[in-house]
């Protein structure tokens, strides 16, 4: 079985960007720790909801890195002299991210009760319509 990619499509010109892009994203390594939601909050705006109990804001941190929001968490270790009987709240760290298409940009970060919430825009594309003049050879 033959690997389709977008250059398979003749029609479809000067998309390998965003065939790396998925490439990408597919290996990105994102597990299931934290879960998160992501809901569409207007027309033009998104928010992720990440589940980070545990994790103070020093604890961390979020950037955008060649159109990719990552999300990472480091909790530090508090455990010494205590003894745990069951150590079920993982204490781990970890590393979330999303491929961001052109126009999107990241909003403010609020936490509120453990959860993490990271709200998007995305700009409005304007409709042009271009005209190109034929010459005559």
């Amino acid at each position: 079985m033959t690997k389709l990619t977008l250059g398979s499509y003749p029609h479809m010109l000067g998309f390998e960007q965003l065939e790396r892009l998925l490439e990408r994203s597919a290996k990105s390594g994102n597990e299931g720790y934290p879960p998160y939601n992501i809901e569409q909050t207007s027309q033009h705006s998104y928010r992720i909801t990440l589940a980070v109990a545990g994790f103070g804001e020093d604890d961390l941190a979020i950037t955008v890195e060649d159109r990719q929001l990552v999300i990472r968490g480091r909790q530090r270790d508090d455990s010494d002299g205590r003894v745990f009987l069951h150590r079920g709240i993982a204490a781990r760290q970890f590393q979330r991210m999303y491929v961001l298409a052109d126009g999107v940009e990241v909003g403010e970060a609020i936490m509120e009760n453990g959860l993490l919430h990271v709200d998007l825009t995305q700009a409005t594309p304007e409709t042009v319509v271009q005209t190109i003049n034929i010459k005559k050879g």
